[in-house]
C-alpha cells in the first residue's frame, strides 16, 4: 500500500540554488533524487483540510517573501546539515497563517531552513561539514511562489500546483 503525502514548499529560485545542490548531490544524492532545495512552508499534518488550503491559495494576496540564511549547522546527532533562517521571519509566519486560515486557528511556529542533508538518507562527518562549512552559500533568498507537492512513499515529490505570489 502506497502513502501519499502532500506539502506546500518554497523552492528556491534555479539562479541561487547552484551552490547549494552541488552540496546536496555530492553529499546527499539520495534526497537531491527526490526534491529540489527548498524551504518547507506547511508539513502534511497540516494540511489535512486540504479543500481549505486550496481555497485560501487561490485567494492569496500575499508579497514574495525574503529569507535570511545563516552559516550550515548539523543536527540529528550531528548526521544532517541545514542552513537556518536567520533574524525576523515574520512574513515566513504570516504567510503560513494565512494559508493555514479556518484550518489551524494558531499555526505552531515553524522555523524556516533549507536542508543540505537529510538525516533519514545521509551522514555528515566532520570532514564533510568543513568542506560545506567552506561553501560560499547565499545569505538571502525570495521565494516567488508556493507550490503544492505530493509523495508516494519513497518515490520522488511532484509539483501539483503553483501559486504565484505578487513581485
Amino acid at each position: 500500500m502506497h502513502t501519499k503525502r502532500v506539502q506546500l514548499t518554497l523552492f528556491i529560485d534555479e539562479n541561487e540554488s547552484e551552490a547549494i545542490e552541488k552540496i546536496r548531490k555530492e553529499f546527499n544524492p539520495q534526497q537531491y533524487a527526490l526534491i529540489k532545495s527548498h524551504v518547507t512552508l506547511c508539513r502534511d499534518d497540516e494540511l489535512e483540510q486540504i479543500e481549505q488550503v486550496l481555497l485560501n491559495l487561490e485567494n492569496l494576496n500575499a508579497d514574495c517573501i525574503t529569507i535570511n540564511f545563516g552559516n550550515a549547522v548539523r543536527f540529528s546527532n550531528g548526521k544532517g546539515v541545514l542552513l537556518p533562517a536567520i533574524g525576523n521571519n515574520e512574513t515566513f509566519q504570516k504567510l503560513r497563517a494565512t494559508v493555514l486560515h479556518s484550518v489551524i486557528e494558531k499555526p505552531g511556529i515553524h522555523e524556516p531552513h533549507i536542508t543540505l542533508m537529510h538525516p533519514g538518507n545521509s551522514t555528515c562527518t566532520d570532514a564533510i561539514f568543513q568542506q560545506i562549512a567552506n561553501c560560499n552559500l547565499p545569505s538571502k533568498m525570495q521565494f516567488r511562489n508556493i507550490a503544492l507537492i505530493e509523495q508516494e512513499q519513497g518515490m520522488q515529490w511532484n509539483i501539483v500546483k503553483q501559486f504565484e505570489l505578487k513581485k
